[in-house]
């Protein structure tokens, strides 16, 4: 449950909701995707409220990966990332669809391993897949609940730097929810930190990470470091 959650995503920039368990972050995810019916409130989305967008045209500027992401059917690379073009022309997918495939799967780098079946591919390679059709949907707004759940530090990192390079390179917008605030610290330009239901801190990574405000969050305690000029934090 959330109360009195009021922020403006910054357009263009990386934002990540972070905070204990429980504190909303992945309410407020589903709630702004809706996916989560909200009880009050509004979410607008490009000047009007998001629950009169028409899920075609909505899909088609907004794209979500949940945690929960399994693939229930025998599907290969190429087919899952082709998903993401059924905004656009259903099952009957055009030459642009075609072009847009392929440029996500080369811009994930799964080239040589398109044709693989998903239940075939690791967690890191599986994760890519999934990200590469979010790609290939070619939507402004990307929303991603947990990316680096269940991936070892290597992949974790690789994904993070991802998703930097959606926000740098292809100009998205990438909305996160995470649970690794060190990872939040050194790939967001932008922190929304909940607690309880509600905003406890919202500003800039170096606003949010401060040894004051994380440990009034988490409620252990915290010092800060700088490495490259991002803040790391130790907590005891």
């Amino acid at each position: 449950m959330v109360d009195g959650v009021t922020f403006e995503i910054p357009k263009g920039k990386v934002l990540s909701l972070i905070g204990p368990n429980g504190a909303g972050k992945s309410t407020v995810m589903g709630i702004i995707s809706r996916l989560i019916a909200r009880d009050g409130g509004q979410v607008f989305f490009n000047g009007t409220d998001i629950v009169k967008w028409k899920s075609k045209d909505l899909s088609r500027r907004l794209a979500i990966l949940t945690q929960n992401n399994a693939v229930q059917m025998k599907l290969t690379v190429r087919e899952l990332v082709s998903f993401g073009r059924f905004p656009y022309s259903g099952n009957h997918r055009t030459e642009e669809d075609e072009e847009m495939i392929d440029k996500a799967i080369a811009y994930m780098e799964l080239q040589e391993i398109q044709d693989q079946f998903i239940d075939e591919l690791s967690g890191g390679q599986r994760q890519r897949a999934f990200i590469a059709m979010v790609i290939a949907q070619d939507t402004e707004y990307i929303l991603l609940d947990e990316p680096t759940n269940n991936l070892d530090i290597y992949h974790a990192a690789n994904m993070m730097k991802m998703v930097r390079r959606l926000c740098d390179e292809l100009g998205k917008t990438v909305i996160l929810v995470l649970h690794e605030i060190n990872y939040a610290a050194f790939y967001s330009d932008y922190i929304c930190a909940f607690v309880d239901g509600k905003i406890a801190k919202f500003g800039t990574v170096k606003e949010v990470m401060t040894k004051e405000t994380l440990s009034e969050i988490y409620k252990v305690d915290f010092e800060i470091l700088e490495i490259s000029g991002k803040p790391l934090t130790i907590y005891y």
